[in-house]
């Protein structure tokens, strides 16, 4: 006998797989449908694909999935329902993130190529975008209203506020329609035969792109509080409302807990704290994080 296979073992045959059904008939968090989708300025939309938990007991919501996760840290003493929305606020207002990574989201969004490296900027989600170097690209390219033609702020190197002047406005969407005048260019050189990976390289930032944006609650939380504060770019928060508008009905208690605990609460300096207990000035130089307190101090009826 061959010395190798004497000493072999078969291989252990796999363990059978035991199916747990569930106690009752599971409720599906988006009712059936393929997908939901919200229309996002003229040529955009954000569309929920898929979800997890997509199937969850009938009488819960998404939030479910937050509970369970929690729950697995100390055992099942503790698992009245009547306690889940107590506990999901209460991972929210302590910071406990890992329960609502326990829950994603797919969406397929088309946006202005603009706004996409914007969002980019957030690395937690995993993304799948439409490739110029394979296809080409749609005829779609953002133009804003006049009204959304915004003046340079002087206070936000990087941001815009009040309106332009409507002559300076029509100025910059003529500036846009000569630029989509390209597009024409574009085809007629890929016909030519010019590789569609270098073509692209004559398209503005206004054209769109779309991708599929897979991220966890934590992480998303984490995108709405940036993308929907008042001081982002108006055309990221479109988007960023549209999404958490489909949240809403799918994680409704967690929803809640973030809009209570990070959306519309406030965060205190040490500094702050200590202006707030001496009544004295903000003990700082930096003329922004004082004009930063002036203005927590308005929201708090303290000016």
């Amino acid at each position: 006998m061959n010395q190798a296979h004497a000493t072999e073992h078969p291989a252990a045959a796999p363990a059978a797989i035991r199916v747990v059904q569930p106690e009752a008939p599971p409720r599906d968090v988006m009712g059936g449908a393929a997908r939901w989708e919200i229309p996002c300025l003229d040529h955009g939309f954000v569309a929920l694909v898929d979800c997890m938990p997509r199937l969850v007991p009938e009488g819960k919501t998404g939030d479910f999935a937050v509970v369970q996760s929690a729950r697995v840290s100390y055992g099942q003493g503790t698992k009245q329902v009547s306690e889940d929305r107590g506990l999901v606020r209460y991972l929210m207002r302590h910071r406990h993130s890992t329960p609502f990574e326990m829950v994603e989201f797919k969406f397929h969004i088309a946006m202005p190529i603009f706004v996409a490296r914007q969002w980019i900027r957030h690395r937690t989600a995993n993304v799948n975008e439409y490739s110029a170097r394979y296809s080409i690209m749609p005829d779609r390219f953002y133009r804003p209203s006049v009204d959304a033609v915004r003046k340079q702020s002087k206070s936000n190197r990087q941001g815009g506020d009040e309106p332009m002047d409507a002559g300076t406005a029509e100025d910059f969407l003529r500036l846009l329609e000569k630029a989509e005048h390209l597009y024409q260019d574009y085809i007629g050189l890929t016909e030519k035969g010019v590789a569609r990976e270098i073509a692209r390289a004559a398209l503005p930032v206004s054209v769109y792109t779309e991708w599929y944006w897979k991220c966890d609650l934590h992480n998303i939380f984490h995108f709405l509080s940036l993308r929907m504060d008042p001081h982002a770019q108006l055309e990221i928060q479109v988007f960023a409302k549209a999404m958490y508008e489909m949240l809403k009905p799918i994680v409704p208690v967690s929803c809640e807990a973030f809009e209570d605990y990070r959306l519309e609460s406030m965060h205190l300096t040490r500094l702050e704290i200590e202006a707030v207990r001496s009544g004295k000035p903000l003990a700082t130089e930096n003329r922004r994080e004082a004009a930063e307190w002036e203005a927590k101090k308005a929201r708090l009826g303290l000016a």
